[in-house]
């Protein structure tokens, strides 16, 4: 699994660019599912057929990453830009990027900036090692992204590596895939979706069109594990953690219950995620046509949105086997 995890990290796809993603994902599931299909925004949206068709579940992740967005272009090369997504402009100093995932950029600041926290993306510009405008604009045009330029690192248990988030959704349910012994109980849309950094996008038009009974967003959450940080309940390596709220959505409580109950019956270790800001594919299904009861699995990741995103193997491992036990799990009580 630690290959699969490197293979789909280390590759290039901000939002609204996530073909190289999508791609790679479809080989590795197409003969494990019924159908498969790619919807004209870009979600990969595959069926496994269910022993019984009544119901439908939607399972989704995000394919896409934060990145960056070229603005303009001077006549020295150095190429301005805007953000794709939730990326810190201080995280950026001295970073490398990948512009098209092939131009390799370095990240620098103008001027002298006596307050970190008052940096802007607007003083910030990108070095690809141009000498004039016409050099940069024949490896990279206004409008072009770029995503962090980072390789993983396997440190044990521990894995660090741009694009953590959500990549690591993507593998919990491709590998939900690859364990599923028997059918799952209810068709079920294994549904990797597109643009979730910059608004949920995917996940607004995957679920109308599925219009699914039951929903459920996989994706990472923050923690409260480290020096100094705020104060939450979920760590590293200390079970996948099943969310009640965040910002975009109150969870279902039949949903939540559902999942804590397998989770204790099958001796799964679990945490229980209130996240104070953020949110994920879930805050999207759960408002489609007239409402879909929605829950979410997180995975714990510390340094969320950087370059360096860090997960520990365990808490996917027993993501997969949680959401795997749902799946081929009599859940009918959930949609009285």
């Amino acid at each position: 699994m630690k290959e699969l995890i490197r293979e789909l990290v280390e590759t290039y796809g901000p939002s609204g660019h996530e073909d190289r993603v999508r791609e790679l994902i479809k080989a590795k599931i197409e003969d494990k599912v019924d159908e498969i299909r790619t919807d004209s925004l870009g979600n990969l949206i595959a069926l496994k057929k269910g022993k019984d068709s009544s119901k439908r579940v939607m399972l989704a992740a995000h394919m896409d990453e934060i990145g960056l967005i070229a603005t303009h272009i001077d006549d020295n090369g150095f190429i301005r830009f805007s953000n794709v997504g939730g990326i810190s402009p201080y995280m950026l100093l001295g970073a490398r990027v990948l512009f098209n995932g092939e131009t390799v950029g370095v990240i620098d600041k103008e001027g002298k900036v006596d307050d970190i926290s008052k940096l802007k993306h607007e003083k910030l510009y990108a070095d690809i090692g141009a000498t004039s405008k016409e050099e940069a604009e024949s490896k990279v045009k206004v409008g072009d992204t770029a995503s962090y330029y980072r390789q993983m690192d396997d440190l044990g248990d521990r894995l660090v590596s741009k694009a953590m988030d959500d990549r690591i959704g993507c593998i919990v349910l491709v590998e939900t895939l690859n364990r599923l012994e028997n059918p799952p109980t209810y068709d079920t849309y294994f549904v990797f979706t597109v643009q979730e950094e910059v608004g949920l996008r995917g996940a607004k038009t995957s679920s109308f069109g599925i219009n699914p009974d039951l929903g459920i967003a996989v994706d990472v959450t923050l923690t409260g594990d480290m020096p100094e940080a705020k104060r939450m309940e979920v760590g590293l390596g200390k079970g996948p953690a099943i969310k009640i709220k965040d910002r975009s959505v109150l969870v279902h409580p039949k949903v939540k219950n559902l999942m804590i109950d397998l989770a204790e019956e099958k001796n799964i270790p679990y945490q229980l995620e209130v996240l104070v800001a953020g949110g994920t594919d879930a805050g999207a299904i759960h408002l489609t046509r007239e409402g879909i009861r929605s829950g979410a699995l997180s995975i714990p990741c510390r340094y969320v949105h950087s370059p360096s995103e860090m997960i520990d193997i365990n808490d996917i491992d027993n993501g997969i086997e949680l959401l795997t036990e749902l799946l081929e799990s009599s859940y009918t009580g959930l949609f009285e």
